[in-house]
């Protein structure tokens, strides 16, 4: 159990791995056109949108091609504005453009930030959530949905105890005694589609990471234990010290060494090993 660690254009890295071996991919590409990673070779910062997804697209055949026939990709990806005010849409674009390559788009979900950055905005509301895609190879595919089922939060209609498939809730009874037992959520029901996961900042000098869990679903519900979660571009490395703690291998990429070097400080900040 451990992680493999290469600092490196992932482009170049990816073609080195063999084919069908990595049972889930969680990764957050640099957005178009809005940081700066200091790299010559860096995605994010191209010409056009076009070459973007181009360059993009360069990458996922290679994801597609490393994971196994039963494999997940889940793709973090926010948008920005262009100058003349329009939403550029870079994350559907992407999705569509992966579409058109192969890859199945089997949902979209919303990260939720309860805690978005602050915008002086007057024309628009101020944004707070961003786009998370889960792709598949083929129609049939891992996905542990036991494992990210969530509390329900309603009130269940009925009087009758209600039982799922590991447990059941002992705070329902009879309607002479329902007002006098305060009712608690300890039935699960499946995950929803929005996830409301505040942002977390981590205390290094990359601009931005992925909160832990918003991808611990993703890892729980897309490899196995024992099993290996790819993020070429991993930045600090929270996808895989996020898979580390929860017993999956891990095989990361980063293309800035200054970035990379905080990888095992992310890694004992969230798991310590």
């Amino acid at each position: 159990m451990g992680a493999k660690i290469h600092v490196g254009d992932c482009r170049e890295f990816l073609r080195t791995l063999p084919d069908e071996t990595v049972n889930c991919c969680v990764t957050s590409p640099p957005y178009y056109g809005l940081r700066d990673y200091l790299h010559p070779d860096q995605i994010g910062l191209e010409q056009s949108e076009e070459q973007y997804i181009s360059n993009q697209i360069d990458v996922f055949n290679q994801v597609f091609r490393v994971l196994k026939k039963d494999g997940t990709l889940w793709l973090n990806m926010g948008d920005s504005y262009g100058e003349d005010k329009s939403l550029k849409g870079m994350p559907w674009k992407l999705a569509f453009a992966l579409k058109e390559s192969g890859w199945i788009l089997r949902q979209d979900l919303i990260w939720h930030k309860p805690n978005p950055m602050p915008e002086s905005v007057t024309d628009r509301c101020v944004k707070s959530h961003e786009y998370l895609f889960l792709f598949s190879k083929y129609k049939k595919y891992y996905f542990d949905h036991l494992s990210i089922r969530e509390l329900s939060k309603g009130r269940p209609s009925g009087n009758k105890q209600r039982k799922d498939s590991t447990e059941r809730s002992s705070h329902f009874r009879p309607n002479s005694q329902a007002s006098s037992i305060p009712w608690q959520p300890t039935e699960r029901r499946n995950k929803r589609s929005v996830w409301s996961v505040p942002a977390r900042p981590f205390k290094g000098k990359h601009f931005s990471t992925f909160p832990p869990a918003l991808i611990e679903p993703c890892i729980l519900a897309g490899a196995p234990k024992n099993g290996v979660v790819l993020d070429p571009f991993a930045g600090t490395g929270t996808t895989g010290a996020v898979a580390l703690n929860l017993d999956r291998q891990t095989i990361l990429c980063e293309i800035n060494p200054d970035f990379a070097s905080l990888i095992p400080a992310r890694i004992e900040e969230i798991c310590g090993k």
